[in-house]
């Protein structure tokens, strides 16, 4: 019988509106990891940078609420707000973040880093529910850690209404399947309020290209920080296609 308390603990930092995020880290960890939220603060009357600079400056308090639970790693389940800070201002702080807990602790765009690295990727089409201006910043992050952003594919929630936690899965493999994407770059759908686990199950189907997002590259660092591991045969089969891909890579 598992010991449930014995079962490594994973420390998620999620936007307070996000919907997707807990889902998908627990249907992509399984009984490997047992997840533990703690949300940022609601800022009415923000607009959205406004919103996204003020959960930087609340997530070392916010990242506190853990308190002494003991965790094994934590993830800030943030895309957006990392952006701003740019590869090296991001990477800083998730270091002083990492001291100040006393555990390994990422954000979701360090983890894609860390991801493409793994992979050997050096090539992106970024897939982004986000208003233009902040798909271009993110098309900047990535560009300054030295990838290449080959296309932004923009996935509105409706014409001319971006919220990545309205987007359907058709929207996404209709949007995704009618670009003519290079056979050489990978697909990195942005953001953790996005629901992608429908819509990459289907497009692995259509190709071997790398497929990416924010919470599955999370969940592939953290379980591999908290040395619960993947089993390529086994576990997740997203994760399992990733180590699969990994393998191959060191080959």
């Amino acid at each position: 019988m598992m010991d449930l308390l014995a079962t490594p603990r994973l420390g998620v930092v999620v936007p307070p509106e996000n919907p997707t995020a807990e889902p998908e880290f627990n249907r992509l960890v399984g009984e490997r990891m047992n997840v533990y939220t703690s949300r940022f603060p609601v800022t009415p009357g923000l607009g959205l940078l406004q919103m996204l600079e003020a959960w930087n400056e609340a997530l070392p308090d916010t990242l506190a609420g853990f308190g002494a639970m003991g965790l094994d790693a934590a993830v800030v389940a943030c895309s957006a707000s990392h952006y701003l800070l740019g590869p090296e201002g991001d990477r800083v702080f998730c270091e002083e973040l990492s001291d100040r807990a006393g555990y390994p602790v990422r954000s979701s765009t360090q983890a894609i880093l860390t991801a493409c690295e793994w992979l050997g990727v050096e090539r992106l089409t970024l897939v982004s529910p986000y208003e233009p201006w902040l798909t271009t910043a993110s098309a900047g992050f990535w560009r300054a850690a030295g990838l290449t952003v080959d296309e932004a594919l923009l996935v509105p929630a409706g014409k001319d209404h971006f919220n990545p936690y309205e987007v359907t899965t058709a929207a996404i493999l209709e949007r995704v399947r009618d670009a003519r994407l290079p056979d050489d770059t990978a697909l990195l759908f942005t953001g953790t309020g996005m629901g992608t686990l429908g819509a990459l199950a289907e497009l692995g189907r259509d190709s071997d290209r790398v497929l990416l997002t924010s919470n599955l590259a999370a969940v592939w660092w953290a379980l591999r920080a908290a040395g619960a591991g993947v089993d390529p045969a086994g576990g997740h089969p997203l994760l399992a296609r990733l180590e699969r891909r990994t393998a191959a890579v060191a080959a």
